[in-house]
């Protein structure tokens, strides 16, 4: 294996990122290294560096989606050869792993939060879709949230109705596409001009997130039908609020999903469950097995899964990255990515 490298956050000097040789990586029996090709920038990234919420042992490696080549398979991880070009969900900030961190030339990921990609499809428009995969389908999946059906590729349509808030934003565009995978239908929230990618993406309905008065404008859309719950991808207050009066007003599940961290439980009336999500949860449960190895490789081999969000190439190598994270600020709904040969 080639001399690993990463890219720092290193004590309260938070700023810029510093490159430095890193330890070499080696896999567990449940886990894969790859040869890194293609990371992506997250919010979660940028928060750690300008406020971070808790006191972590420093330097540590940052990052969470990453894509590229298997040079080690543990002896578990059957499901992966050496040679294949994957896709993965790295997670040093639930391990406190460096191992597990994405920013660098050798990344171990779990095997059950890793999935083989196609020729057909670049590292580019690959490495985009981990942490929001995860994110929407520890909402939509685990028994304790809205608990719908395994996504298929070749899915038997259901009569029940799923609320995504935030239908073509990069988490709540894989809760569409993860719900309708599973035969859901789904009634979406977007900006009018996204109304045609929300539908794109998975909807059948798509309501206009700016309606006066959307969680009754949801609930009417919905009147008569039955529904699997809500998921949030947005987070904020006006969004959660949204989501739980308008699940308040439906038959069937009335479950809301949010990427928000923090609900009043003032805003929950009676018959109503509200609960804040966290992606690297699947990896302790069935969910994490379900869509990376059940269903994602089938989903992507066979193009059901649509590409999305367009990848916004920003620079080459780990010392690219730390201008991608202040581009990431200001990406205009794209996903900031840095190539590393």
């Amino acid at each position: 294996m080639d001399v690993n490298v990463a890219a720092f956050l290193v004590g309260q000097e938070r700023k810029p990122l510093v490159i430095g040789e890193a330890e070499d990586r080696f896999a567990d029996e449940s886990e894969i290294v790859i040869k890194t090709a293609a990371v992506a920038m997250n919010k979660i990234d940028t928060s750690m560096q300008d406020e971070p919420w808790t006191v972590f042992n420093y330097p540590l490696i940052l990052g969470s989606d990453v894509a590229g080549e298997v040079v080690e398979v543990g002896s578990l991880a059957n499901q992966f050869s050496v040679g294949d070009r994957v896709l993965g969900h790295a997670l040093r900030l639930a391990t406190e792993d460096d191992r597990h961190g994405a920013f660098q030339t050798h990344t171990v990921l779990m095997s059950n939060m890793a999935c083989v990609i196609p020729p057909s499809l670049s590292y580019e428009n690959a490495v985009v879709l981990p942490l929001g995969i995860s994110t929407a389908a520890a909402a939509l999946f685990q028994d304790d949230t809205l608990a719908l059906q395994p996504p298929k590729v070749n899915p038997e349509e259901k009569d029940i109705w799923v609320i995504v808030l935030g239908a073509t934003g990069s988490v709540g565009s894989n809760g569409v596409r993860l719900a309708a995978a599973a035969g859901y239908k789904v009634v979406g929230t977007a900006s009018p001009k996204s109304f045609s990618l929300a539908k794109q993406l998975g909807a059948t309905e798509v309501v206009d997130y700016n309606h006066p008065d959307l969680a009754n404008e949801l609930a009417r859309v919905l009147s008569g039908k039955k529904t699997g719950g809500a998921f949030d991808g947005n987070g904020s207050q006006e969004t959660i609020k949204t989501a739980i009066a308008a699940v308040s007003q439906c038959d069937g599940n009335k479950i809301v999903a949010t990427v928000g961290d923090w609900i009043d439980p003032d805003w929950i009336p009676r018959g109503v469950k509200a609960l804040p999500i966290m992606a690297v949860a699947i990896r302790e449960n069935k969910v994490g097995q379900m869509v990376y190895e059940d269903f994602l490789p089938h989903a992507l081999a066979a193009e059901k899964y649509m590409k999305y969000p367009e990848p916004l190439v920003f620079g080459e190598g780990l010392s690219s990255i730390q201008d991608a994270l202040q581009k990431s600020k200001r990406s205009g709904g794209k996903k900031v990515v840095v190539t590393i040969k």
